[in-house]
């Protein structure tokens, strides 16, 4: 319905009532808004409203039109809070009737915190066609394998071809390249249907350098005192604030609310500018709950500075987040296995010891430390495991690597392996990148579709980012870095799904699916609480992870070093250990894997003697 004399901004872009088809855009700077059809042939003079936005009725437009905006007879421009883009960012905007969007499938309730599992794609490499359909057709593989939650990349509309998504411009359109609005409706709804929550990343740091018009109806949008690397900063502490700060919530609400998102990962909230006394991140929580009080939903936030404050709840100052992407074990793991010790791992040492206590904290820079990386972040202790989303691997850990290497590119089979299992066996909400479940052979590298000027300074920045890395030194060395703009780099990335038949690939595969299982269904897994995890290392061979819940138990030995070496489990208390799953198995009740060999001792202990790397897992009771 359209609202007026309201102080607050109404809603924006184009929407359907039984009035027609309505159209609201915030320029209060602008003497004159004229909205005219795709050719030009129709214009119509918009009314000024007292909060600074322009308002129009149609009752003979149709979903499905055509439509730009000229502001003081400039333009024609797209609508920045345009539902659809169907020539692309610069292009005419198209009017969606949201109403008629058709689901089928109830929305399932969200898994409970200790069954998150949370699978990362990108739907343009996800699949051959790198559509929302042909993604569809692979959701019932994603819920056989065991994962709970999906999250897609960004998906609003961005220039070119094909691209990450983190340079998107029309932030309430689906992107052409994947499909249309009923595509995308139709992936969420086939999702419920097979009982998987799906996330959404979405980009409220910035736009990108191509195609935003935002700043065309109102400079307020943007805070020129602070300057980032993608320009003026979005202007949320600054006068006028209350329109950028709408324009995110609206975006929010439509893809929870319209398209039925399950929830949020909010990129990068360390580059959101906000110094207010009330900043838009502790809002956000508040808002969804009074615009969408029939659902709960979840909301991540990527943020490097391990903020506890996000996930305390509102109560205690805190934004009631659901959880926080904590990179602190990725960086000590990939330390340890792989041995990166440039950039940013250069302050994370990969021991054990370290990475133990990074597994019991949840991240490792807890600000307890007076000088160096232990006085950055935040004490954790407040919050319980499931608030740290933790990974192997993720889009930014390979896509940011020069040559796009996956984490099992690089390290021998038998430590990734026992590395899924130490990610699984945590308590911590582990995060799957697409493809890692079969330890697939393509990169996922950084790809662009420019115009030729931009892109030309995309690659060069690419290729200068890596100059300060020893492999990457010389100029000769950088050539060899893939050019972001060419088609090859794109298509590299794609998933080769037929490695699903090779038995190496399968083997990882179902030791995934294995552990996934059980991840879901054992007693002792079900526990996010503080003083129900332990983690201890094992001399210099690996560490020892022992999960608790009531009377259940479940210990993991972990073998890090690819020569193997001796791990000496503790008697099991009220009885023996009975061994579940090793990392040679493919599944509970194969034929044992020879890895390692387990010796029992006269205390009830045993002792494991591991000839490379692996992971033991067993459970008690019996």
């Amino acid at each position: 319905m359209r609202e007026q004399g309201d102080k607050s901004i109404n809603r924006l872009g184009c929407w359907f009532d039984d009035a027609g088809a309505c159209f609201r855009i915030h320029a209060p700077q602008a003497q004159s808004i004229q909205w005219v059809c795709d050719r030009e042939t129709e214009r119509h003079a918009m009314q000024k409203e007292a909060a600074g936005t322009w308002f129009l009725t149609l009752p003979d437009f149709k979903p499905g039109g055509l439509y730009r905006y000229l502001v003081d007879g400039k333009g024609p421009f797209p609508d920045p809070v345009s539902r659809f883009q169907p020539h692309g960012v610069h292009g005419p905007s198209q009017g969606i009737d949201l109403r008629s969007l058709s689901f089928h499938a109830s929305t399932p309730p969200l898994p409970s915190p200790a069954q998150r599992i949370i699978y990362e794609l990108h739907v343009g490499t996800f699949t051959p066609e790198g559509t929302f359909r042909a993604a569809m057709a692979k959701l019932p593989y994603l819920q056989d394998l065991g994962v709970t939650c999906l999250e897609l990349m960004p998906i609003a509309e961005f220039p070119g071809g094909r691209g990450w998504g983190y340079d998107g411009v029309s932030l309430f359109a689906p992107s052409r390249n994947y499909g249309t609005p009923e595509d995308l409706v139709a992936f969420v709804d086939k999702s419920h249907a097979l009982g998987l929550s799906v996330l959404l990343d979405v980009v409220y740091n910035h736009f990108g350098p191509d195609g935003n018009y935002l700043g065309v109806f109102s400079a307020g949008y943007f805070n020129p005192r602070i300057q980032t690397p993608w320009g003026s900063a979005l202007n949320f502490d600054g006068e006028g604030n209350e329109a950028i700060r709408h324009f995110f919530y609206e975006n929010a609400l439509q893809w929870l609310r319209d398209y039925r998102f399950d929830g949020l990962r909010l990129d990068a909230t360390h580059a959101i500018c906000d110094d207010s006394q009330s900043p838009f991140l502790s809002r956000l929580r508040h808002v969804l709950r009074e615009k969408i009080p029939e659902r709960d939903v979840l909301i991540y936030a990527e943020d490097h500075r391990n903020p506890n404050r996000f996930c305390l709840g509102e109560d205690q100052g805190g934004f009631a987040f659901d959880g926080v992407w904590a990179d602190d074990l990725h960086h000590h793991l990939r330390r340890h296995t792989a041995g990166d010790n440039q950039g940013y791992y250069k302050p994370f040492d990969g021991s054990l010891a370290n990475i133990c206590k990074t597994l019991e904290g949840g991240w490792f820079r807890d600000g307890s430390g007076k000088t160096g990386i232990l006085a950055q972040g935040s004490d954790p202790q407040a919050l319980d495991y499931s608030r740290f989303v933790v990974c192997l691997q993720n889009h930014d850990q390979i896509g940011n690597r020069a040559l796009g290497g996956r984490l099992h590119h690089e390290i021998p089979e038998d430590v990734y392996r026992a590395l899924s299992a130490l990610l699984l066996l945590a308590p911590e909400t582990p995060l799957l990148f697409m493809g890692q479940e079969w330890a697939c052979s393509s990169p996922f590298l950084y790809f662009t579709d420019h115009h030729p000027e931009l892109g030309a300074l995309v690659t060069e920045g690419r290729r200068k980012e890596f100059a300060g890395f020893t492999a990457f030194a010389d100029e000769a060395s950088r050539r060899l870095i893939p050019d972001p703009q060419a088609e090859s780099t794109w298509k590299n990335s794609r998933l080769p799904w037929s490695e699903l038949s090779v038995p190496r690939h399968d083997s990882v595969r179902r030791f995934y699916r294995a552990l996934l299982t059980l991840r879901k269904t054992h007693p002792a897994l079900q526990s996010v609480r503080r003083g129900d995890f332990s983690a201890t290392p094992a001399g210099e061979t690996g560490l020892i992870l022992e999960r608790r819940h009531g009377d259940h138990r479940l210990l993991a030995a972990i073998c890090l070093r690819p020569q193997g070496g001796e791990i000496r489990l503790p008697p099991s208390p009220g009885g023996i250990w009975r061994p579940h799953l090793t990392s040679e198995d493919q599944e509970p009740g194969s034929p044992p894997g020879r890895n390692p060999m387990v010796n029992p001792q006269k205390d009830g202990g045993l002792d494991l003697r591991f000839s490379r790397a692996g992971a033991w897992i067993a459970v008690h009771p019996s």
